[in-house]
C-alpha cells in the first residue's frame, strides 16, 4: 500500500515536470525568448522569478493547473476558496482545452504550489506536511497554516514559519 502510494506520487511529479516543460517551451515561443529552460523541473521553476512573472502575465493552462493540483494537499473545494471562484466555474474551465487562468488566479496557483514545494522539502514526509498545514500553530496566532494561504500576506507568514522550521528555529 505504501509502495503504491509512493509510486503514484512519483508518477504525479513526473507528469507535472513534463507538463511544466511543455508549458514553458510554449511560453518561450509565444514571447519570442529562449531562457534555456529545456531541463527545468517543478522545483527549479520557483528559482526563476522572471519566468514566474512571465507565467503570471500569460496565465496557466487548466491542464498544468490540474497537474499542480494533483501534487498539492488541497481539495477542489480548497482551490475554489483560494482562487475565489466557484467549484462549478473550476469544473467548467476543466472542459475548455484552451482555457488560461487570469493573472490574479495564476499568481495564487503559483503561490500555493510554492508553499507545497517548500513544505515537502522541510518535512520528512508529505503526510507530515499536510498534518502541519491543518494543525493550529502557536507561531501563527493559533491559526492553521492552511487558513492563512487565502492571501499573499498569510502565504508569506507560512513561508517564513516553514523557513524557521527548516532552520531549526522554534518560537
Amino acid at each position: 500500500m505504501v509502495v503504491q502510494e509512493h509510486q503514484k506520487k512519483t508518477e504525479q511529479l513526473t507528469a507535472l515536470n513534463k507538463a511544466i516543460k511543455v508549458y514553458i517551451k510554449n511560453l518561450d515561443k509565444s514571447l519570442g525568448v529562449n531562457p534555456r529552460t529545456e531541463n527545468i523541473t517543478f522545483s527549479d521553476f520557483f528559482d526563476n522569478k522572471m519566468l514566474i512573472i512571465k507565467t503570471i502575465r500569460k496565465g496557466l493552462t487548466y491542464k498544468l493547473f490540474s497537474k499542480i493540483k494533483d501534487v498539492t494537499p488541497f481539495s477542489e473545494d480548497d482551490w475554489a476558496v483560494y482562487l475565489n471562484l466557484s467549484k462549478k466555474t473550476l469544473q467548467r474551465h476543466q472542459n475548455d482545452a484552451d482555457y488560461l487562468f487570469k493573472p490574479i488566479h495564476t499568481e495564487k496557483i503559483i503561490e500555493l504550489a510554492e508553499v507545497t514545494n517548500f513544505g515537502k522539502e522541510v518535512f520528512d514526509t508529505t503526510e507530515q506536511f499536510y498534518l502541519w498545514l491543518n494543525t493550529p500553530s502557536f507561531a501563527l496566532g493559533n491559526l492553521k497554516p492552511a487558513e492563512l494561504l487565502k492571501d499573499s500576506y498569510g502565504k508569506e507568514l507560512v513561508m517564513a514559519e516553514l523557513n524557521r522550521i527548516d532552520q531549526g528555529i522554534f518560537t
